[in-house]
């Protein structure tokens, strides 16, 4: 396995931890136990993903976030304290793809790295072949909406949208299920490939965010529907 790996995290215990566990499977690190010093790695290294704690002593982890998602669209993975459900539902509004609540177990972050490198490598760069890259190439056109599979590329109107991996994959299971109203809880288990943990937001915030990006009006939106009690529907 290898990739470029940016760490920000100023417990150094655990970002010296991280940092082992994630070279032991090939990874190359890149370690900051400040904002400072991580945002001017972000603007000269092309990073395959990135590790960011919410508390930090001078930036915080949501304005890296922020600034990482100005220009790049590799996937974040937030570190956050426990029970602060605040802090997930933020992360994932701005554009974070994943969290991990501390304390965790260091297997967790490697597989969490592995789980969002390949969604981004296989969405971004097109790593399939025959068959498979066949299938790739279909494309959904929705009313002005066309998003494509083997492109990795979402267009409104004719105008690019810039979506993250995760908020790709949500967009794509739902028009690949047109017509039918997708649950919280299968959206998560076939997006995210874990089981779905009741109370969980994470669903909620990055449909919030696509929502967003696609300019849907808050009550009537166009394209992503929300069946309130059941799920979600692309019609």
């Amino acid at each position: 396995m290898d990739g470029k790996i940016l760490i920000v995290d100023d417990e150094k215990e655990i970002a010296d931890l991280i940092e082992v566990c994630l070279q032991n499977d090939g990874y190359t690190v890149w370690k900051c136990y400040n904002g400072i010093e991580a945002l001017k790695y972000v603007e000269t290294v092309p990073f395959d993903l990135a590790i960011l704690d919410v508390m930090l002593p001078d930036i915080d982890g949501f304005r890296i976030c922020q600034k990482i998602r100005e220009k790049h669209f590799y996937p974040i993975i937030m570190l956050t304290a426990r029970g602060e459900d605040m802090d997930k539902i933020m992360g994932l509004t701005i554009g974070a793809d994943d969290y991990i609540t501390k304390p965790f177990n260091p297997l967790e972050v490697v597989a969490r790295v592995k789980t969002q490198i390949r969604r981004y490598v296989q969405y971004n760069h097109g790593g399939n072949s025959g068959e498979e890259a066949a299938h790739l190439t279909e494309e959904y056109d929705i009313r002005g909406l066309t998003i494509n599979k083997n492109t990795h590329k979402c267009t409104l109107f004719g105008k690019e949208i810039a979506l993250t991996p995760m908020e790709f994959s949500i967009l794509w299971y739902l028009c690949e299920h047109r017509g039918s109203v997708i649950s919280s809880e299968e959206l998560f288990e076939n997006v995210w490939g874990e089981k779905y943990i009741d109370n969980n937001n994470t669903v909620m915030a990055h449909i919030g965010r696509l929502r967003e990006k696609l300019k849907e009006p808050a009550r009537h939106p166009k394209f992503v529907k929300t069946v309130w009690g059941v799920g979600y529907t692309v019609e």
